[in-house]
């Protein structure tokens, strides 16, 4: 289980949500590792493979809600692939999924890189409660 600054983490999302003009409801983040998210994939979503983060929206109006699955095995591989601290990667798909429930897709045509320009803007967001003066 990593560890996580609780009370950081609940304000930056709620920042994060703000800026996308939502508010937060309950999010739950369910740390699971590989096999447990593959079990969930098939299960919920008829997809046969391993993903880092699944997102089930509970959303309702400017509230945003939901369950967040997240493969710490996934995170971790990502982790190395792309040459990021352990927990830089674990933000990242922490805010991946906020930011689905604030609306923003990656599936389709372009919306991948918006959601990565989402993402990006989000780490900016939490480097800088973490370091005022940058």
């Amino acid at each position: 289980m990593p560890v996580l600054r609780r009370t950081e983490i609940r304000e930056w999302v709620k920042q994060v949500a703000a800026s996308h003009g939502k508010r937060v409801g309950e999010i739950s983040y369910i740390f699971c590792n590989d096999e447990k998210i593959l079990e969930v994939n098939r299960q919920y979503l008829q997809h046969d493979y391993y993903t880092d983060i699944i997102t089930f929206d509970y959303t309702e109006g400017d509230r945003i809600s939901g369950d967040l699955f997240i493969s710490l095995d996934t995170v971790r591989s990502n982790a190395e692939l792309f040459h990021q601290p352990y927990e830089r990667e674990l933000h990242r798909v922490i805010i991946h999924g906020v930011l689905h429930l604030c609306g923003i897709n990656d599936k389709g045509p372009g919306e991948r890189e918006i959601m990565e320009q989402n993402e990006d803007e989000a780490l900016r967001m939490l480097d800088k409660m973490n370091n005022p003066s940058l």
